[in-house]
């Protein structure tokens, strides 16, 4: 418990003036006559905060300000972590889901020791960052800097990313934690504010944490009632705390958030003996406590009035005029975690080792999970797979039988499919599902019709240590759509998933244009870091599953074709690695048509075509530009020659990605149609011999001339 007694600045008012008035601490409305340790804990925060947003005349730090007694109460009483060694495995996890009040997690850091946490890098924040400057402090928190653990920003993110955390540590716990040796006890913690909560994100990351009875995960909901644009009630008015309850959490209230510590921490205390559910404890808050603006839509962001900051300061015993200096009383106060946490990783690495004397079978296993050592006996696997007992079946068939082959060969695959893996060819076993009525041991999620919590929880599991956990998702490539915000996130953040998306064009036939994807590739192959590969047959879905196995740096999404594929000559697995290859090569070519996926076959039955008629035709396959781009510049030019000769890019897509290697494109300038699979190749003129219709007339049209200098155009 804080001590009562004053330290000796308490008296700073009374010694001190504003405007030539003498104030008492009591006359400040919520603070106490004689302050104690929190409160001038608090007040350090909260005064770093102030000098933060007015260093460079901006940040979004309203919030930062309102929230400063959670922090002291997460930060010095609650939150098991090691400032000396962010990357201690079984550390708390925080989340700050409102990711624009970045300076209240980045001077936490600093207060509690953690190294990178400089004050220089504190007064990065905010500025120009010209001549090549850079700092740690960004304006959202960013995955890559040791102290934070996910990139966050887009409301509701966070709180996605924190129900991923949870299902890690649950899933470790129950596989690894025995009596007595309770090595995973990892809880985690998620700030939010108001706009977080009405994120449809949140509210399906919610929904399924309270279904999976997620009792090591708790929301801290900084409820201060003010919106970007104004008061809260102006757009929302519902009962938040019923709403939790009907999603099975547990509802905890703190009616005094702005000054009382202890308040928080009793709430935060018995947060951790509740089960059987999640915990969101509703913290009422004041948005720029303090300042003039207070508790309105003008705390959210910017610079504050002089004079509040300065009755502030004077409060702690701080001199106005003096920026960037934190008082050694309460530096100390927050400095003595840093030792707190190196003795807290001391205990369980004895327990650590006590643990591999006893079940050293568990502990060598715990040991790979915590390197990402996941063996090579799923690449041994994919390496020797026959190929041809895929022949005339659609891909997404092969997916799932290589799924099925490699599941328990990689023991860091976990995850599942948005309601749909029966479409998506994934299998698992019912003993296998990570659920309260089975046990949290086992690796398949049942995530239900939740595409984008789906894709930002992934990145939770995945952000938990890197390599311990590969997360799948599954759903038709159209519905990546809903999924894409958590997909970018995590190409963003370089965690890496594997999406897996069925239904990838018009071949999926009756259900029509709500469900033919013909712009989303253009999406995903555009995105940075995000691999997207669409392989032709089995034996590129093969190569596919190597490559996004291999990757550790980001996701990648494969699409998957639901009809049977014809046949495509010289696919090979390890040609996938090139991103575009040539599948038929002929002698003195003078066209060359080029595809992926399910239309790459009508591609080949067209060059046959045409190579019987007098015009030699090559064909290549393109499942990766992003693989294909990496290539040099001889290996490009030898797949996409650029001596003038038509090369045409075929793809059930609106062609925005072709340009950059073919003259011509024939692809999609609508939606696509409720009809079967071949009368949609037909309409739309993409089965072989629309191929070849669309094509001698551009044949026509170029007359002989050269390819490269007419320039790109839709055929």
């Amino acid at each position: 418990m804080p001590s009562t007694d004053p330290s000796p600045a308490s008296h700073s008012l009374t010694n001190g003036d504003t405007k030539g008035l003498k104030v008492s601490n009591a006359q400040i409305k919520g603070w106490r006559e004689q302050l104690n340790d929190d409160d001038y804990a608090v007040l350090a925060l909260r005064n770093l905060i102030f000098d933060i947003c007015h260093q460079n005349s901006g940040g979004h730090g309203g919030s930062a300000i309102g929230m400063a007694a959670i922090g002291v109460a997460l930060y010095k009483y609650v939150m098991r972590y090691n400032p000396s060694n962010p990357d201690w495995f079984d550390r708390d996890r925080f989340v700050l889901s409102n990711g624009h009040a970045a300076m209240f997690l980045y001077a936490l850091n600093h207060l509690t020791g953690f190294d990178n946490w400089t004050m220089d890098e504190i007064k990065g924040y905010g500025s120009a960052k010209t001549d090549g400057y850079k700092t740690i402090c960004h304006a959202h928190p960013e995955i890559e800097v040791p102290g934070v653990e996910v990139t966050t920003g887009p409301l509701g993110q966070g709180i996605a990313n924190a129900v991923g955390l949870a299902i890690a540590s649950k899933n470790l716990a129950a596989r690894y934690n025995r009596p007595g040796h309770d090595i995973v006890k990892s809880r985690i913690y998620a700030m939010c504010g108001d706009g977080c909560l009405m994120e449809g994100v949140a509210l399906e990351a919610i929904s399924l944490a309270g279904s999976l009875q997620l009792d090591n995960l708790v929301v801290l909901y900084d409820n201060n009632q003010v919106t970007c644009d104004g008061p809260l009630d102006w757009i929302n008015t519902e009962d938040v705390n019923a709403k939790m309850r009907a999603s099975n959490w547990h509802v905890l209230e703190v009616a005094d958030g702005n000054y009382d510590v202890q308040a928080i921490v009793s709430a935060l205390n018995y947060a951790k003996v509740l089960k059987g559910k999640p915990v969101f404890i509703n913290i009422r808050t004041v948005i720029g406590l303090g300042t003039s603006v207070a508790g309105t839509y003008k705390a959210h962001h910017g610079v504050f009035d002089k004079e509040s900051v300065e009755i502030s300061k004077r409060l702690a015993g701080q001199d106005p005029s003096v920026t960037h200096v934190v008082p050694p009383n309460s530096l100390a106060y927050f400095r003595e975690r840093k030792f707190h946490g190196e003795s807290l990783e001391k205990s369980w690495n004895t327990l650590l080792t006590e643990y591999a004397s006893d079940y050293p079978d568990l502990a060598a296993s715990l040991t790979k999970a915590r390197k990402g050592d996941n063996g090579t006996e799923w690449l041994d696997i994919l390496k020797g797979i026959d190929s041809t007992q895929f022949q005339g079946k659609a891909t997404r068939d092969a997916n799932g039988v290589l799924i099925d082959k490699i599941w328990k060969a990689h023991p860091a695959l976990c995850g599942g499919g948005a309601d749909l893996v029966n479409s998506n060819k994934v299998s698992y076993s019912p003993e296998d599902v990570f659920h309260p009525t089975v046990g949290y041991a086992g690796r398949y999620i049942r995530y239900g019709i939740r595409e984008h919590a789906m894709a930002a929880i992934s990145n939770g599991i995945a952000a938990y240590n890197p390599g311990t956990f590969l997360p799948i998702t599954a759903t038709f490539l159209l519905f990546y759509i809903y999924a894409a915000p958590g997909v970018r996130m995590g190409a963003l953040s370089h965690l890496p998933v594997i999406h897996f998306a069925t239904h990838d064009s018009f071949a999926e036939g009756q259900n029509g244009p709500t469900h033919q994807p013909v712009e989303v590739d253009s999406l995903y192959r555009a995105m940075p870091n995000l691999t997207y590969i669409r392989p032709a047959d089995g034996e590129e879905v093969i190569g596919a599953w190597i490559l996004a196995m291999s990757k550790r740096d980001g996701p990648t999404l494969l699409s998957l074709g639901r009809d049977p594929v014809g046949h495509v000559p010289s696919t090979n697995r390890y040609n996938v690695a090139k991103g575009a290859y040539v599948v038929v090569d002929v002698p003195d070519h003078k066209l060359t048509l080029a595809s992926a996926g399910t239309n790459l076959h009508y591609a080949v039955a067209a060059a046959e075509s045409f190579t019987k008629s007098g015009i030699p035709t090559r064909v290549v396959s393109a499942p990766s530009f992003e693989h294909f781009d990496k290539q040099d510049a001889e290996y490009r030019n030898s797949v996409f020659p650029l001596d003038g000769t038509p090369i045409v890019s075929v793809e059930e897509y609106v062609a925005t990605t072709w340009a950059r290697y073919v003259t011509a494109s024939a692809g999609m300038t609508t939606y696509g149609y409720s009809a079967s699979n071949a009368s949609n190749y037909d309409r739309f003129g993409l089965d072989a011999k629309g191929i070849e219709r669309r094509v001698r007339k551009y044949l026509e049209d170029l007359n002989g001339a050269n390819a490269r200098q007419a320039g790109w155009r839709q055929i």
